[in-house]
């Protein structure tokens, strides 16, 4: 039997304005279940990868939607802890043209802001698994789940199991005490997989990148320094992934990516995606991806184009999840974007 994939993260209510509507625009909000880790499970499964998902939720009926949400994907939810009594929220506005998207945080006090390190037993979660995902999300969240977290990553290590995390730094979420590089140096020892881009290099490691995002255009080169800098910080590491995202508007964006060992430097096809749907969960989308990739191809190459692929399909799909098979991916990759009707 294969072995399994384990995610750790908080799952969330998303509540979004119909199409493009400003918040309350309408008396309409549309409700849906999101969250980085979640996102990436569900993205592995959909694949046909075995996935688990560790999260607290409270034993209410939001709750035991959340899980059945979740199991509907094939997704285990048995490591689930079930404590607190609210389901984390946040508000997602879609932008248009040069109105950006926006995020309204309504989590505080959540079930998972409440988790504890003693709430999971690793030994038990990890036992048929061989990779271990997790973001810099998660330990923003609370201190409670920032020690869950390095407890986690340091036990995954201890039994020999792959460990990825994307980084994802969001400054609405450290307000706990600590500071994102205090915490995410030290978990960084424990990866062998590190997704960043120039934000989190920065803003969670305190490493020095100075590239301009917002003039819509990325020089992959300019990359390499910073790429050199995480390796010679963190030698333990295998690959060192991160997203270029050229936001030409809210609505068009240019996609590509890159993926760095320490002896090679590779940079993906670049796909323009325009009439965007929903960008958010994209970069959940690329890691998910990237994980399928280095799991199931030799070349590393194709498990980056793989990753791309991916996460530029799922800006064509409202909602927090990738619901898009391995063979839609593989299309893609393979140079199918006439956007044709299958009949």
């Amino acid at each position: 039997m294969a072995k399994t994939i384990i995610t750790f993260g908080e799952l969330m209510l998303r509540l979004s304005p119909p199409d493009h509507e400003v918040l309350l625009q309408s008396p309409i909000l549309e409700a849906t279940f999101g969250g980085a880790e979640a996102n990436v499970a569900v993205s592995l499964a959909n694949y046909g990868e075995n996935t688990s998902f560790v999260t607290a939720l409270p034993n209410n009926p939001i709750g035991k939607a959340a899980v059945m949400n979740l199991r509907s994907f094939g997704i285990d939810t048995s490591h689930i802890v079930f404590k607190g009594e609210r389901v984390g929220i946040y508000y997602a506005q879609k932008g248009s043209c040069f109105r950006p998207s926006q995020v309204i945080y309504d989590r505080a006090h959540s079930s998972f802001s409440e988790i504890k390190p003693e709430d999971m037993d690793w030994n038990v979660i990890f036992e048929d698994a061989d990779w271990f995902h997790v973001t810099g999300i998660t330990p923003a969240v609370s201190e409670g789940a920032a020690m869950a977290t390095l407890e986690a990553v340091k036990k995954a290590k201890d039994m020999g199991i792959t460990v990825s995390c994307d980084l994802n730094y969001r400054k609405k979420l450290w307000k706990w005490g600590k500071k994102a590089p205090e915490v995410m140096r030290e978990l960084a020892k424990y990866l062998d997989v590190m997704i960043a881009n120039e934000e989190d290099c920065q803003l969670a490691l305190g490493i020095d990148a100075h590239i301009d995002v917002t003039k819509g255009a990325l020089d992959p080169e300019s990359y390499r320094g910073i790429v050199k800098t995480v390796f010679d910080l963190y030698p333990q590491l295998s690959y060192v992934a991160t997203t270029l995202r050229e936001s030409i508007s809210a609505d068009h964006n240019n996609w590509s990516a890159i993926l760095a060992s320490k002896d090679a430097f590779m940079v993906s096809r670049k796909y323009q995606i325009t009439d965007i749907v929903d960008r958010v969960g994209g970069g959940d989308s690329f890691g998910a991806g990237l994980i399928y990739g280095l799991r199931h191809f030799k070349d590393p190459k194709d498990a980056l184009e793989f990753a791309v692929a991916a996460s530029a399909l799922k800006h064509t799909i409202p909602g927090d999840f990738n619901r898009v098979s391995k063979e839609d991916v593989l299309n893609l990759m393979g140079g199918d974007v006439s956007g044709r009707v299958q009949r």
